[in-house]
């Protein structure tokens, strides 16, 4: 008569053992909202992707990582070395890594890997590595067409994350969509394109970057990455709980946020510009005349204190400061001159009309204005175009869905635009001003002759580093001198998260929020 007794408390303490690990559970989730940039990322295939999100820097590792510092350190290769003349690399891999579907990484993954890069997107990523030859399961060399002092860079890039060869060739477009398999600290569970995308923890992971305390497996379990295009309403969901961190905070939110007791800030320096490209195909802009006086009649000061508060800095390069590339002569940087704009417009032919709209053979000066949908392009758009009326352009903003923006470049239809990049490295002046890349990236349909043989000997005619600064210095700065852009503003990185909720590491060795980062952080349970 006892057994049914016993038998009835222990599935209620089974129960209630099984409710208490369910809590657990959900205690370790996370929810992150994307920074708009992000925002309507279509794949999660590197090789192929002209756009990744944070996301992908959890479900796939690169060989090498990057400090805060911008120095480089292991990952997936222990070690490595550079032959004398730059015409080779040897890497030492980990061993015992395994991918999110149980294939093993070794040096076979890392030539089949490479082969898949050609004829890519991002083929001028490994375009300098000739052969990929294994020397045993955990050695791997290249053998390299000429030297490439940017190898380590790009190696550390999430477009060379190492996906796995097998799934990625059986799979085909579905690799980043439906499935994907790298050897990162988080799987992928689900992916809804411009929605939302959800990762699990690899409990199997112990091989992350030792610029992490924790190198595995992570301490949250599930986090769920939300695209939010408007920043004031992930604002409101950050606020309200819904959500309990946004990876991107614009400077005009930042005060709002400091206001909640539960929130806070953690600022960094930024890898992003904000920028107006110039289309150089479109009347008026085919005349430089009438390029250099648009560039010139921003005024980035007052944006910087009028639209961000005063946090950050101006931007008067392509550039992010931090790199020696940017360092280009005072006179071609580009700053506000409102003489020098009225002026080339006197010469160009643009008579000053009665309305304060310039004309020219009986046409104003009207332009369009493309902006994204998020609330702080909208304020920064309405500010510029408040600028160029100074000096008697009329332009009209036309604004897009921040998921949708890059779609409408590739039309080449756009005069002016107003939008940001983030990256770290001066290679993104080829990208958005290479020839062969008209529409997008390369917005500002930039297609000039010079500048291809600059172009052509800054990402393949330096020997050594010294030479790789030198030629993108002289590259980048011809770029200024033909007005394809104008600098405006450079963002410090901000995350706001719930304090309350998420426990962040007290130093973070990386140049931004991703993996080194979140390998630390704890949820309080």
């Amino acid at each position: 008569m006892t057994f049914p007794f016993r038998k009835t408390l222990l599935s209620a303490s089974v129960s209630l053992a099984a409710l208490f690990a369910g809590a657990a559970v959900m205690a370790q989730e996370a929810v992150f909202v994307l920074n708009t940039s992000e925002v309507g990322a279509p794949t999660y295939n590197p090789i192929k992707a002209t756009n990744l999100n944070k996301a992908t820097t959890l479900i796939f590792d690169r060989l090498v990582s990057q400090a805060a510092d911008l120095s480089y350190h292991p990952w997936l290769a222990e070690s490595w070395e550079e032959a004398p003349d730059g015409m080779a690399w040897t890497f030492h891999l980990k061993k015992g890594v395994k991918f999110h579907n149980g294939e093993p990484f070794n040096a076979n993954t890392v030539k089949e890997w490479l082969e898949l890069f050609k004829a890519s997107e991002n083929a001028y990523m490994t375009e300098a590595v000739a052969e990929v030859q294994v020397i045993d399961d955990a050695t791997v060399k290249f053998v390299m067409s000429r030297p490439e002092p940017n190898l380590l860079y790009n190696l550390s890039s999430s477009y060379m994350s190492v996906i796995e060869p097998k799934s990625y060739k059986e799979l085909g477009d579905n690799y980043g969509v439906t499935e994907v398999y790298g050897t990162g600290p988080f799987k992928l569970e689900s992916f809804a394109i411009g929605q939302e995308t959800v990762l699990t923890r690899n409990d199997d992971y112990t091989w992350g970057s030792p610029l992490s305390k924790n190198t595995g497996p992570a301490k949250i379990a599930k986090i769920t990455f939300r695209e939010i295009a408007e920043d004031s309403t992930a604002f409101l969901e950050l606020k309200t709980g819904g959500v309990d961190m946004l990876l991107g905070v614009p400077a005009d939110l930042i005060g709002e946020v400091k206001k909640e007791a539960n929130l806070a800030v953690l600022t960094m320096p930024g890898q992003d510009v904000y920028y107006m490209p110039i289309n150089v195909t479109k009347p008026p802009f085919d005349d430089i005349k009438v390029r250099e006086a648009a560039a010139k009649a921003i005024n980035q000061e007052e944006i910087l204190a009028s639209v961000f508060g005063g946090i950050g800095s101006v931007a008067d390069t392509f550039l992010i400061s931090a790199l020696p590339e940017g360092h280009v002569p005072d006179a071609d940087k580009i700053h506000y001159d409102p003489v020098r704009a009225n002026a080339l417009l006197d010469e160009a032919g643009w008579k000053m009309g009665a309305n304060g709209v310039r004309e020219k053979d009986g046409q104003p000066l009207k332009v369009s204005l493309w902006t994204q949908s998020d609330s702080i392009f909208r304020r920064l758009t309405e500010v510029v175009q408040a600028q160029l009326k100074a000096v008697g352009i009329e332009a009209e903003i036309t604004t897009f869905d921040s998921s949708m923006i890059r779609d409408q470049y590739k039309t080449g239809e756009q005069q002016l635009a107003v939008r940001s990049y983030n990256w770290d490295n001066a290679d993104i002046v080829d990208w958005f001003f290479g020839g062969d890349r008209l529409g997008y990236p390369n917005v500002s349909m930039f297609n000039d002759p010079k500048a291809e043989e600059l172009r052509a000997k800054a990402m393949t005619g330096s020997k050594n580093m010294e030479e790789r600064v030198a030629n993108f210095t002289a590259y980048h700065d011809y770029v200024l001198t033909q007005f394809p852009m104008a600098p405006i503003y450079q963002p410090v990185d901000a995350v706001a998260y719930n304090a309350d909720h998420l426990v962040l590491p007290d130093t973070i060795n990386a140049p931004g929020i991703g993996p080194v980062a979140i390998m630390d952080m704890e949820v309080k349970e």
